[in-house]
Order: C-alpha cells, then sequence, then structure tokens
C-alpha cells in the first residue's frame, strides 16, 4: 500500500509547497538507508529529515564500531610492548 502525502508546507501554515521558490527544497541523492535502494528525489528538507536520521544514526553506529576495533588493537599492542619491556628489564638485571 502506498501513502499519497499531500503537497503541503507546515513551514508555511500547511499551505500548497512553493517547491524551487522556497529556500528548503532540495534534491537529496543517495541510497534509501532502510531499503537500501537508489534513489534521486526533489523535496522539503523538514520532510527528508527522518530518513537523514536514520542515515545518521547508522553512520554513528559504525564510527563507534571502527573505534572500538581501533581500541582493541591498542590494547593488544600495548599488552605486547609492556610484555617486552617486562622481559627487557628482568634480561638486565640477569645481567
Amino acid at each position: 500500500m502506498k501513502f499519497e502525502v499531500k503537497d503541503n508546507c507546515p513551514l508555511n501554515n500547511f499551505e500548497p509547497c512553493k517547491k524551487l521558490d522556497c529556500g528548503w527544497f532540495i534534491k537529496l541523492k543517495g541510497a534509501d538507508p532502510q531499503s537500501g535502494e537508489e534513489f534521486d528525489d526533489w523535496g522539503c528538507a523538514v520532510a527528508f529529515m527522518p530518513i537523514l536520521l536514520i542515515e545518521n544514526a547508522q553512520q554513528s553506529r559504525q564510527t563507534g564500531a571502527a573505534v572500538e576495533s581501533f581500541r582493541n588493537v591498542m590494547v593488544e599492542q600495548q599488552r605486547e610492548v609492556l610484555e617486552l619491556a617486562s622481559k627487557n628489564d628482568k634480561l638486565k638485571m640477569i645481567e
């Protein structure tokens, strides 16, 4: 079931959309974050907000995962450095 959205503006007392005469009328091109299908569409920036918020949340999750992965690598490398430093100190004591 596809809904037809009325072409009225929440910024202008729900009068008909002014389209290209409005500063909020933008072109959005990319992939829908929910379905993955490509789109290239003109519309109201206010109406595009939910799509943009979903995309922003996905990018934030990906960034968080990358930071966590980087942190795990750094923790492991730090552990290895401390082990090497400990072995080096023990060798110096023997000499």
